[in-house]
């Protein structure tokens, strides 16, 4: 007679949930500031955040983006792409870039970022990352 416990399948082990994405928020005042803060060299834009917190590139964002006199608040779900760390070189600001989704909502800040700054996005000033 065959033994039914080999048989029987053994519960799935319990799921843990899934991390939250950190909530950050950005308002740039200037365009200066905000030609610093952009990285157009990401596939959909992306921009630079300051924060002393750790992350790591590959995790979940959450920001709530304000441009200077726009009354408009941009939510962005994006992910690390970037990390300056703590006394990096050349004096960069400790902080994270944030990679734009491909949705609409990512596309949408890309291209107000960009209407911003126009000629200046192919400046050679210096950035908060490159």
């Amino acid at each position: 007679m065959a033994d039914n416990a080999a048989s029987t399948p053994s519960p799935a082990p319990p799921v843990l949930p899934a991390s939250r994405p950190s909530v950050l928020s950005l308002s740039i005042k200037e365009k200066a500031a905000l030609y610093a803060a952009y990285m157009p060299f990401l596939k959909n834009g992306g921009i630079f955040v300051p924060t002393n917190k750790p992350y790591r590139i590959g995790d979940e964002i959450y920001l709530i983006l304000s441009l200077m006199d726009d009354p408009s608040k941009y939510p962005i779900a994006g992910k690390v792409a970037w990390v300056t760390p703590a006394g990096a070189n050349n004096n960069k600001a400790q902080g994270i870039g944030v990679h734009f989704p491909g949705d609409e909502s990512g596309q949408r800040v890309k291209q107000r970022i960009e209407e911003v700054l126009g000629a200046a996005i192919g400046s050679s000033r210096a950035t908060h990352t490159l």
